[in-house]
């Protein structure tokens, strides 16, 4: 199991609070930039169990130790690498929610900055700013070709069904998107589980579900501000089961 303590990693967790204690407004923490490490031995999420391997992108928190990004609640993010001030700047300003990634340079003895996770609208947005710089172009379409690859696409409609046939209400379009951000190859998402690649209902359930919390609620700015994800996920929770119900039209 993954050893990470609190005291290598060199950073502070007092954003985080026990589970289940409730804090007013003015105990809240303020604000602190989220940290994603690159492990450089082999790792286990301390919460679901699954074996991370070596070079594990994982978070640390207080009452766990190392966590998965798919348990964190930063799954939705995608990597935007440092090398591009401009890019990196814009991406920032327009995430509501993002990470700075880590990695332990043993030749120096210390963690270096390896770039951002960042919202994908927000990363896209930031590139439309920058599109003058050619670079920036052939980066975009380099990842649009990468994500092609990584997507099943008869599986990726299978799973769209299914969601439409449970949830008939929901916005036009968004099985698809919900779909595409489940089921991409590798992810360690819910659509990449055992259950929802035999389309189980709880399964692609929990996909809406997660779809919901992160583009219909405030989540991700209560996670951006420092609140524990399952202090944000009941702040949230009745936002979310009242839209589960809506789109069911139940």
């Amino acid at each position: 199991m993954f050893s990470f303590t609190i005291t290598k990693a060199k950073m502070s967790l007092e954003n985080y609070h026990r589970r289940g204690k409730k804090m007013t407004d003015s105990q809240r923490p303020k604000e602190t930039a989220i940290k994603v490490f690159i492990s450089h031995r082999d790792s286990t999420c301390d919460e679901c169990g699954e074996e991370l391997g070596t070079r594990a992108w994982i978070t640390l928190e207080e009452d766990k130790g190392a966590v998965c990004l798919a348990c964190a609640d930063l799954d939705e993010l995608v990597f935007l690498p440092s090398g591009d001030a401009a890019v990196t700047r814009r991406a920032k300003k327009h995430s509501t929610l993002s990470a700075v990634v880590l990695k332990f340079s043993r030749a120096r003895g210390r963690y270096e900055r390896q770039g951002l996770l960042v919202e994908e609208d927000a990363l896209a947005q930031a590139e439309a700013e920058c599109l003058a710089d050619s670079e920036v172009r052939a980066r975009r379409n380099e990842r649009a070709r990468e994500r092609r690859d990584e997507l099943d696409e008869e599986y990726v409609k299978q799973f769209a069904k299914c969601i439409r046939d449970l949830f008939p209400r929901c916005p036009q379009n968004r099985e698809q998107i919900i779909a595409e951000h489940a089921c991409l190859k590798y992810s360690g998402r819910v659509g990449r589980s055992a259950g929802s690649k035999s389309l189980d209902e709880a399964m692609i359930t929990l996909a809406v579900k997660a779809h919901i919390r992160h583009r219909e609620t405030n989540y991700d700015s209560l996670l951006a501000k420092g609140w524990h994800r399952n202090e944000a996920r009941r702040q949230v929770r009745d936002r979310v089961e009242a839209l589960l119900a809506a789109w069911r039209d139940i």
